[in-house]
């Protein structure tokens, strides 16, 4: 009698980095960062929101060459965490709903045609492509088997995100729940004008407190 082995399945290896720069100059590094960090602290308290970037997404378990890594990207029903790559398969099998390009120069028309046909077929259900040198957006959103590009953006509001985008000044700007999403530098310059006020007010409180103890008065009772 001849034994029959057991067919061995080859290991697959996913990658978790292709040797590419995240960002081909410094411009379009901000508004990568700018993005994913203004997402990811506008769903702090949401435990069940990841929010990521430059990360390889593979969708089919077994086929490690159907990949693309966005700028940034935000899973629904999914909890936060680091990842070496987002595998759909061991996340419940959700595609991240919302994607984001930011245009590098080198990027191309068919190349960009490309991903958007990949973020489709796979699931996502918006789509964005920011331009940082012209300020320009291009917003899809899906119907149906579709992602069906956004006419006006002027009244349009993300349905997942509830973002959305203005020009001021001239220049493009990305409207969050709590307002313009800022850099890390302008947020912690807001974070030290909040603190320098917050002083302010404590050493003014201070003050009174000892004008009324000269007065014979109990500021604690007052």
């Amino acid at each position: 009698m001849i034994a029959t082995l057991p067919t061995v399945q080859p290991v697959v290896v996913y990658p978790e980095s292709d040797g590419q720069p995240m960002a081909e100059n410094t411009l379009q590094y901000q508004w990568i960062v700018t993005i994913q960090g203004n997402l990811d602290l506008q769903f702090a308290n949401d435990a069940d929101v990841f929010v990521a970037g430059d990360n390889f997404i593979y969708p089919k378990e077994g086929d490690n060459t159907t990949v693309y890594a966005p700028d940034v990207y935000v899973a629904f029903g999914r909890p936060k965490g680091h990842r070496g790559s987002y595998r759909v398969w061991e996340e419940a099998g959700i595609f991240p709903q919302v994607i984001f390009e930011v245009l590098s120069p080198s990027n191309t028309v068919p190349q960009m045609t490309l991903k958007r046909q990949f973020y489709r077929k796979y699931g996502a259900e918006e789509y964005y492509v920011i331009d940082p040198y012209d300020g320009g957006v291009e917003a899809w959103v899906r119907e149906g088997n579709r992602l069906v590009g956004v006419d006006d953006l002027s009244t349009f509001v993300s349905p997942r995100l509830g973002i959305r985008f203005e020009m001021q000044d001239g220049e493009l700007v990305v409207m969050g729940r709590s307002g313009r999403f800022l850099s890390f530098v302008e947020l912690g310059q807001q974070g030290e004008a909040e603190r320098q006020r917050a002083d302010a007010a404590t050493n003014r409180a201070s003050r009174l407190a000892a004008k009324l103890r000269e007065l014979g008065i109990d500021p604690d009772t007052v």
